[in-house]
């Protein structure tokens, strides 16, 4: 999967990197001295990087915690985000990552100690309140999990406290360390979910959704608490009927009482990442819908989004408790 390695030479005898590169033994292996070196070149081409990105091994230096944006919660007092990577291994058309980064490479921060510290000390800010820590942001938590390990480096840390609970966001089904373990009260494994077509025509690499759902059953079945998001919700003909099957299916399969949350959003993105995006994918039927931009961000037409929202949520709300029900609405 990996052909070449870039390793800032800082960490080269790291013994994070020295396992990885004994798991990518015939990869081709460059030293740097800054990921930003590869990672933040002008001139690439992200979508030819994507068809076989590299990866690039790093030291991250500052802001290994920052405060995850509005609306980016399911409770809890305090929300924060980390990211131990940038770039995915998928390819979702509508990811905000491509339109954010010039470069499809993955960079992997392998200092994980860092990340628990900077942690620890938002903890201590807000003693016995309920805080919120989301990983998945900028990278999906557990798609390269067999190759970083840092989920399980990670939840060591939240062993720890009782107040405090980590949301695993993904759409991968790298679920093997988890069953491995006892599960823990305070982490969500939270994946992400479309309509089949939706997830066929728009993320690409990505798991089915039935393997998504037997994935999430086997979660529950082991004790671990999950949670669903559809987001962000696409905009297509016979949308209604599409989600309506969607939520027949995956309640059909998941035990409603073992579920933590249900999120539900619409497509949303930045003005520059979005036209980037287009500049990216000029053909791209998604990008040609009816679209609007407020405040900075790109969204369907309010009234678009408004019908959207309303069908969902009160299809949703046939199957879940309200209490368990987080939109977000975008404008």
């Amino acid at each position: 999967m990996i052909e070449t390695i870039y390793i800032e030479k800082e960490v080269q005898q790291h013994p994070r990197v020295l396992l990885i590169l004994e798991r990518f033994s015939q990869a081709r292996v460059i030293y740097i001295e800054r990921y930003s070196e590869i990672f933040n070149r002008k001139a690439q081409n992200f979508r030819l990087q994507k068809q076989q990105p590299a990866l690039i091994l790093a030291r991250k230096h500052k802001n290994y915690v920052l405060p995850a944006p509005a609306g980016y919660s399911v409770g809890g007092q305090h929300h924060y985000y980390f990211s131990h990577m940038m770039n995915c291994l998928y390819d979702c058309r509508y990811c905000f990552l491509q339109g954010m980064y010039r470069s499809a490479h993955f960079v992997v921060f392998i200092n994980y100690e860092d990340f628990n510290e900077a942690i620890e000390q938002v903890c201590l800010q807000h003693p016995g309140e309920e805080s919120w820590f989301f990983s998945g942001y900028d990278c999906d938590s557990l798609a390269l999990e067999p190759i970083t390990g840092f989920v399980e480096h990670t939840l060591e840390l939240f062993s720890k406290y009782d107040h405090v609970y980590l949301e695993l966001r993904t759409k991968s089904t790298q679920i093997r360390s988890l069953l491995q373990r006892e599960p823990m009260s305070n982490v969500v494994v939270a994946f992400s979910l479309s309509p089949s077509h939706i997830a066929t025509n728009l993320e690409a690499k990505t798991p089915s959704i039935e393997k998504r759902l037997d994935a999430m059953k086997k979660l529950q079945q082991k004790g671990w608490k999950v949670g669903l998001r559809f987001d962000p919700l696409i905009y297509h003909e016979n949308y209604e009927q599409s989600y309506q099957q969607l939520f027949q299916w995956v309640f059909s399969i998941l035990d409603v009482k073992q579920l933590h949350s249900v999120s539900l959003g619409g497509f949303r993105m930045p003005a520059p990442f979005f036209n980037h995006i287009v500049h990216l994918y000029p053909y791209e039927p998604l990008f040609a819908g009816n679209m609007e931009t407020h405040n900075g961000m790109v969204a369907y037409a309010k009234e678009q989004e408004c019908a959207m929202m309303t069908f969902c949520s009160e299809e949703l709300l046939r199957y879940i408790p309200g209490r368990l029900f987080f939109p977000c609405i975008s404008s």
